[in-house]
This record gives structure tokens, sequence and C-alpha cells, in this order.
């Protein structure tokens, strides 16, 4: 072939390229010399854009953050135990004959963690440990409701019915445990003076544990 060298070699130039478009076994990378020319061909590559990598990082991102918490949580509720009291039945009473005061109350540990009771109050007033008397079981349900007792309560160990069974209190000397699951009935002489007049007025008891504090109200009730 015949090419007219006026052109400056740029024709020849355009029949290798075409040549190397059209035959050549390396599609990545062409190189075309001719004289001191040099032209070098890149293939056109396609490739994810900017926008979908980094959409595809931050989903990814989430996914690994919301596994991590997942299982942070559920490590959480596994293997940390809650404290709970359930309070119910609660009684205050005054006894017009004998002129004496008594509160009774039953607390259930529901919660997945032994507690130590630190006191117990009847509005607002601490009562003295040597003034409760208490029964511990996890074997009976206390359904029957708690009645209060003919004579006030001493010594110290006590016989009050409960559940249709006479049970022994013992009078209390320092905090109580209550195990996971177990129930308590404790019975208060002479909570926060009650007297006459408080009689229809509504009390409230509060039980304290180390990490929480329990509170049930009544209405004071009379015992004769």
């Amino acid at each position: 072939m015949l090419i007219n060298r006026v052109n400056n070699n740029h024709w020849i130039a355009l029949v290798l390229l075409t040549y190397k478009l059209s035959y050549s076994s390396f599609p990545n990378v062409s190189d075309v010399r001719f004289g001191d020319g040099h032209v070098r061909l890149l293939k056109n590559e396609e490739g994810l854009s900017v926008v979908v990598t980094t959409l595809i990082i931050l989903v990814v991102s989430v996914l690994l953050a919301t596994v991590v918490t997942l299982y942070a949580i559920n490590v959480t509720t596994t293997r940390v135990q809650e404290e709970a009291l359930q309070l119910t039945k609660l009684h205050v009473w005054y006894n017009t004959t004998g002129s004496w005061s008594q509160a009774a109350v039953v607390i259930v540990n529901i919660g997945g963690r032994d507690v130590v009771l630190d006191k117990v109050a009847v509005r607002g007033q601490e009562c003295a440990w040597g003034d409760a008397y208490y029964w511990r079981n996890s074997s009976v349900t206390i359904s029957d409701d708690l009645d209060v007792t003919p004579t006030n309560i001493s010594g110290s160990t006590f016989d009050i019915i409960v559940q249709g069974s006479l049970r022994s209190f013992q009078q209390a000397t320092d905090d109580i445990t209550l195990k996971s699951g177990w129930t308590i009935i404790i019975y208060l002489m002479n909570p926060d003076s009650i007297g006459l007049n408080d009689v229809g007025v509504t009390v409230s008891l509060t039980v304290f544990t180390s990490n929480a504090q329990y509170l049930e109200e009544a209405n004071v009730e009379a015992a004769q």
C-alpha cells in the first residue's frame, strides 16, 4: 500500500491503530509505536460508581452494627438477673380494745436475684426489727387474705394462722434475706404509732432493699 508521506505518518498511525483494535490479543493495554510517536490505547473497563460503592459500605456498616447490638442485648438479658418484689395483701389494723396497732404484708420475690430486706417503714417511719415477725417459705402459695391476731404479738416466736394452717413466725433481729421465688409474710407491731384517729386513713408501707424501694398503700382498719 502506498501512502502519501506528506501527511507526516498520520495515516500510517491510523491504519496501525485500526489493526490493533481489531486483532490485538491484549485487550487491556495496547501500544502503538511509530518513529518518535507513541500512542497508548486503554480499554474502557466498566466498574461500580462511587455512589453505589458508598451505599454498599454504609449498608454493610449498618448490618454489622445491628448484629453487634442484638448480640449485646441478648447477652445482657440472659446473663443479668433483675430484682423484683411483689407486695400484696397489705393490712394495717388498730385494735380499739387493746389500744395497739398491727400491720401485715405478703412479699414475693418474683425476680431472678436474691435480695436483702434492709428495712420496712410505715408512713415513712422505720419499724424496728424487734417489732417485726416473719415467716418464709418456698412451697406455699398465699391466696387467702391475712387476718389480724386476737392479741398483740410478743415473744421470740408467735403462731399465726396463714393459709389455713398455724405458722410459726420468728422475731427479726437484723436484715432479712429472701431468695428468688420465695415468699415472706411480715407482721409489724405498733407501726408508726397508728392511733384511733387513723382508722380510715390511707397509709403507705415501704420495703427497702439495697437496690430499690417497694411501696404499697392501704387504709387503716378497725380490728374490733
